[in-house]
């Protein structure tokens, strides 16, 4: 297979990225407090408040059926004492990323964060089950870990349709299919988004390194994106039809160490905290 479209040339990307619409301050402040519990509850619900339609989205999940206590949650604080702050942080962060980026016919927008939600929850998961204490970081870079394929379906829409036609005709990998294409691919490129929004250095190799992370450093942030990124496939929650499951890196798979009960924890977790966080956001 052949395309007729010339590689994106390093300045044409580096002006596109520069001109993507910047994240709502709250969340820029969110992810920057990730491993900093200096803020009270009180500080973070402050800071939710003066975005309405973020207050709006927390406000929805806490009354939603599934943590729903049998009276309506009225403020942001009542909120994250129903919710948790992980949990605030979590759907703040996700619903200031959705409404930050335009649709584009094409690209299957709604595919693209059910997969990113499901990842997000699956690496909080699987990060409290491992009795690790970057369980927000690994919601964050769950949620993040594909943005550079929104940034390239954004800035590049004819060429990242073609790589995404390569992709179903050839029956390769995404990053494959846009090496191909666009001789780059949207793990690279979602680094390079990280990294120009100051995000913490693990957030950006994380991003960066989800699809190949260095198996010799043992299971980082990095190898927690790659296996959750992999689950969330597997689960199949996106609703694309075309969904594939990347291959594993078997040596960070062991070094989960999950046994058959601690994997079913996980998919019921993903799974049931799923829909409805999907609800809060997008309905």
């Amino acid at each position: 297979m052949t395309t007729t479209l010339l590689p994106i040339a390093r300045d044409e990307l580096h002006a596109a990225l520069r001109d993507l619409p910047p994240l709502p301050s709250v969340v820029m402040e969110l992810v920057e407090s990730l491993g900093h519990e200096e803020l009270s509850a009180g500080q973070y619900a402050a800071k939710i408040s003066r975005d309405q339609a973020l207050a709006a989205k927390t406000l929805r999940l806490a009354n939603s059926s599934f943590y729903g206590r049998g009276r309506q949650v009225r403020s942001v604080s009542e909120a994250i004492g129903v919710l948790g702050l992980r949990t605030v942080r979590g759907v703040v962060t996700a619903a200031g990323l959705a409404g930050s980026f335009r649709r584009h016919p094409g690209f299957d927008h709604d595919s693209f964060w059910r997969h990113s939600i499901s990842s997000a929850l699956c690496a909080q998961a699987l990060a409290v089950e491992l009795g690790r204490n970057d369980a927000d970081l690994a919601f964050t870079v769950g949620l993040l870990h594909d943005i550079g394929r929104m940034a390239l379906a954004s800035a590049f829409a004819p060429a990242y349709a073609e790589a995404e036609r390569w992709r179903r005709d050839t029956d390769c990998t995404a990053c494959e299919a846009e090496r191909a294409v666009l001789g780059l691919d949207h793990a690279e490129v979602g680094g390079l988004i990280a990294r120009q929004w100051n995000f913490a250095p693990a957030i950006v190799d994380a991003i960066r390194e989800h699809h190949a992370p260095p198996a010799e450093a043992g299971l980082t942030l990095t190898g927690l994106a790659h296996v959750a990124d992999g689950i969330a496939h597997a689960l199949g929650l996106a609703g694309d039809a075309d969904e594939a499951v990347p291959t594993l890196m078997l040596p960070l798979w062991a070094a989960c160490g999950l046994d058959d009960a601690a994997c079913m924890r996980l998919f019921s977790h993903t799974e049931r905290q799923f829909q409805t966080l999907c609800d809060a956001l997008f309905h």
